[in-house]
């Protein structure tokens, strides 16, 4: 099964949570409050988010943590990325992987592909979009078909 991991969910939660707040000053006890994540957890995941540039940071009694740019240029991509790094289904999308079948795989020239499309559906979704209701949207915002609609037509 793939999933994303927890740390990337809870980081997706935390910066929505910051984003649907009106991008203010938050600070990790807030946040934790908030979204019931531990604080701990609110406290590493703040670091590296600002590490990787999706946050910027105020020391002071004011200060706290606040998007670095504005919620419609922050894809699940880069919050997803700058969690675990770059995205990769199958080890043999990075050039320095230790794959032992490489030379016998045939698939392996269609990962790539396969690896940018995954990528590229991730970076059309923006932290923007997460804030606006389910039930307001019309359409899927890849395209497809929304959670309610099936994916199979019912068998006879």
């Amino acid at each position: 099964m793939l999933r994303v991991s927890k740390l990337s969910d809870y980081a997706i939660v935390l910066l929505t949570e910051m984003a649907q707040s009106g991008n203010y000053r938050a600070n990790a006890r807030l946040l934790a409050a908030g979204t019931n994540i531990a604080q701990p957890t609110v406290v590493k995941l703040l670091k590296q988010l600002k590490e990787q540039g999706l946050l910027s940071s105020e020391q002071g009694r004011h200060g706290g943590y606040r998007l670095a740019r504005a919620p419609s240029e922050i894809s699940l991509s880069d919050i997803i990325e700058a969690v675990e790094g770059p995205i990769a289904l199958t080890e043999c999308i990075e050039q320095d992987g230790d794959c032992q079948i490489r030379p016998h795989c045939a698939p392996r020239s269609h990962w790539v592909y396969i690896n940018a499309a995954f990528r590229q559906a991730l970076l059309t979704v923006t932290l923007d979009q997460l804030l606006a209701p389910r039930a307001n949207r019309s359409a899927h915002p890849l395209g497809g078909p929304s959670p309610e609609t099936p994916l199979l037509p019912p068998s006879h």
